[in-house]
């Protein structure tokens, strides 16, 4: 499933991170991948340890924590700290697919990453070039999102970013590892969950409405790895 997610940051927080960003030091992307994709990227990003990415970040997770509509996709059980990048002067991703097993900053723990997610701060029209094309088995999709926008896609997917011509695409991305692991379940829950939410919007919790609230939480809890 992908799904766009609009307003996640709000105007005057991407403005505030862009400041931030704009006045910090980059590092190779290279850093944070292994040799496959080593081979195919071209970018820059703050280092992972860095203090400024960690604050940033932060706002990021927050904003999710706050967004039910993530939630309902991704279902998340942890979130790996966000990182943050930009692409400039023909700077690109090639086509790979994201390691199965991160492991999270300042822990021991290892995640699973079940969902990526891109979060765009900049605006189209402030750089060419550098669509996010995610190729699954419904065919191949270009993603390119108004600032403060998230996508959500599963982390199976072959995904690139295409050579930024003109100006610089900055952007948050990070991955989650979620309570239910095969993406066709999460799908389902996803789409019953909405529909309950429309059907509670026009006639209230009735008897049906409460029934299918309860069909939807003993699918997660049947499916649900915590």
């Amino acid at each position: 499933m992908m799904l766009h997610i609009p307003n996640v940051l709000t105007r005057e927080q991407v403005a505030a991170i862009r400041a931030r960003l704009d006045q910090t030091d980059w590092v190779d992307g290279r850093a944070t991948v292994g040799a496959q994709g080593a081979l195919v990227k071209q970018n820059r990003q703050l280092p992972e340890h860095s203090p400024v990415g960690l604050e940033l970040g932060q706002i990021v997770l927050d904003a999710l924590a706050a967004n039910p509509l993530f939630f309902a996709a991704a279902l998340p059980l942890r979130t790996i700290p966000p990182l943050f990048n930009s692409y400039a002067g023909g700077e690109h991703y090639g086509l790979h697919v994201d390691g199965s097993v991160r492991k999270v900053a300042g822990s021991s723990v290892p995640l699973r990453t079940d969902v990526s997610s891109t979060l765009f701060l900049c605006e189209p029209d402030e750089y060419e070039g550098g669509e996010l094309v995610v190729v699954d088995t419904y065919g191949t999709h270009e993603v390119k999102l108004p600032a403060g926008d998230l996508i959500v896609y599963p982390s199976t997917s072959l995904h690139k970013v295409e050579p930024v011509t003109r100006g610089a695409r900055v952007c948050s991305f990070f991955w989650t590892q979620s309570m239910v692991r095969e993406d066709w379940q999460r799908t389902m829950l996803f789409e019953l969950d909405q529909n309950i939410q429309k059907l509670r919007g026009k006639i209230g919790d009735c008897e049906e409405v409460v029934g299918l609230t309860s069909h939807y939480h003993n699918l997660l809890r049947q499916w649900a790895e915590i």
